[in-house]
C-alpha cells in the first residue's frame, strides 16, 4: 500500500512513516522547506518540500495513495486561537477536499483526548458531547478539525476514521519528556491534589498499532475512537518513573487541587495582561495534566478495532527512558556537558 502522512518529521509522524516502511509500505511525505529529513530519507521515504495548504502539492502527494495519516499540528498551551486554526483547520479543510472523490481506503486524523472537557475523568467514553469552548487554543481546535474531518466522511464519504489518543510518550519526543525532565532537575514539577489521579498514558509504539488497526478495519470508517495504554498509571508513578531514570529527587509538595488551580488561573491572567509570548510556569494545561483525574474508557477500540496495547508501561517507560539517557550522552559529549540538562526542548 501506500501512505500520505504529514508530520512525518515529528514525533508521532515519523514512528508511523517508520513502522510503514518496515511493513513494505511506500511513504510519501510533506514537509517544511526547514525540516531536517534525514531520518525520513534514511528510510526511503519520498519527502515533498512545500505547504499543506497546497492544494495542488496535496493532489500530487495524493497520487496512487490509498491510506492519508495526517499527525502534522501545532501543539501547545499558550498563543491565540487563530494560530491554532490556522495550522490544525484550514490545511485539514484543503486536503480533505483534495480527496474528495479520490479511491482512498483510509483517511486517519490524529485527534487528541484533550478535546474533552478540563475535568476529572473516570472512563469517560467517546459518547460524552464535547465543550463549546475550551480555555486554550490547541483544545478547541482540535474539536474544530473533528466536525470538519467528520462533514466531509458525512457529505462526501472521505473514508474518515478519529483517532483520540492521551498523553503520548516515547523515543523521539522533544517537546514534552524533555520539560519534565528539565522541570524535575529543576525542582519544579509539583503533584496538585496529590498525584494519586490517573494519568492517560499511551506509549508510541502501541499508538502505532492501533493506527493499522484503523487501517485494516473496514466498521472504523466515520468512528471515533479514544486511545491510551489501556493501564492505569497515576501521575506519580509516571513522573517518579523518569525522576528514578536519572537519579533526580521525587517532587514533594502537594498542593490542594482548589490552590493550584486558583494559581494557575492567576498567573494565566497576568500573563494575557502582559501579552507574554509564552505560557506561565503555572498554567491551566500543566494543572490538567497533572492534576486531574484523566481516565478514558477504550472499549470501543478495544471491541471494534481490536486494539489489545502490547506494551506494559513498564517496558515502555524503561526503553523510553534509556533512549533519553543516551540522547543526553551524546549531546553532552558534543557540548562538553554530560547531564540530563542538555536535553532541550
Amino acid at each position: 500500500m501506500r501512505y500520505f502522512i504529514t508530520g512525518a518529521t515529528g514525533f508521532v509522524g515519523s514512528h508511523i512513516a517508520e513502522a510503514c516502511v518496515q511493513r513494505g509500505h511506500a511513504v510519501v511525505a510533506i514537509v517544511r522547506s526547514t525540516s531536517d529529513t534525514a531520518l525520513l530519507d534514511r528510510w526511503g521515504v519520498v519527502s515533498l518540500r512545500g505547504d499543506l495548504t497546497d492544494a495542488g502539492l496535496i493532489r500530487k502527494a495524493l497520487e496512487e495513495v490509498d491510506v492519508v495519516v495526517h499527525c502534522a499540528a501545532k501543539v501547545g498551551n499558550w498563543g491565540p486561537l487563530e494560530d491554532y486554526l490556522h495550522v490544525n483547520v484550514e490545511p485539514l479543510r484543503v486536503m480533505l477536499e483534495a480527496c474528495k472523490g479520490h479511491a482512498l481506503s483510509r483517511f486517519v486524523h490524529m485527534s487528541s483526548l484533550g478535546v474533552y472537557p478540563a475535568r476529572h475523568h473516570y472512563g469517560t467514553d467517546e459518547t460524552a458531547p464535547l465543550p463549546a469552548s475550551h480555555s486554550d487554543g490547541y483544545s478547541q481546535s482540535k474539536v474544530e478539525a473533528e466536525k470538519v474531518a467528520l462533514q466531509y466522511y458525512r457529505d462526501y464519504g472521505v473514508p474518515v476514521v478519529i483517532l483520540r489518543p492521551g498523553f503520548v510518550y516515547g523515543p523521539r519526543d522533544r517537546a514534552v519528556m524533555p520539560r519534565i525532565i528539565e522541570g524535575l532537575r529543576n525542582k519544579q514539577v509539583r503533584y496538585p491534589g496529590g498525584g494519586r489521579a490517573a494519568l492517560n498514558t499511551i506509549f508510541i509504539r502501541n499508538l502505532v498499532d492501533a493506527v493499522f488497526l484503523a487501517v485494516d478495519q473496514t466498521q472504523a470508517v466515520g468512528q471515533v475512537y479514544n486511545l491510551t495504554d489501556g493501564e492505569f498509571v497515576s501521575k506519580r508513578r509516571f513522573i517518579e518513573a523518569v525522576a528514578d531514570a536519572f537519579e533526580l529527587p521525587h517532587p514533594t509538595l502537594t498542593p490542594p487541587l482548589w490552590i493550584a488551580r486558583a494559581i494557575a488561573r492567576t498567573c494565566e491572567s497576568y500573563a494575557r495582561l502582559r501579552g507574554a509570548a509564552e505560557a506561565p510556569r503555572f498554567n491551566l494545561t500543566t494543572l490538567k495534566f497533572l492534576g486531574l483525574n484523566l481516565d478514558f474508557s477504550i472499549d470501543k477500540a478495544r471491541r471494534e478495532l481490536g486494539y489489545r496495547p502490547k506494551h506494559s508501561f513498564d517496558d515502555a517507560i524503561s526503553e523510553t527512558m534509556a533512549w533519553y539517557k543516551h540522547e543526553s550522552d551524546v549531546i553532552g559529549q558534543e557540548s562538553g556537558v554530560s547531564s540530563p540538562e542538555s536535553i532541550k526542548p
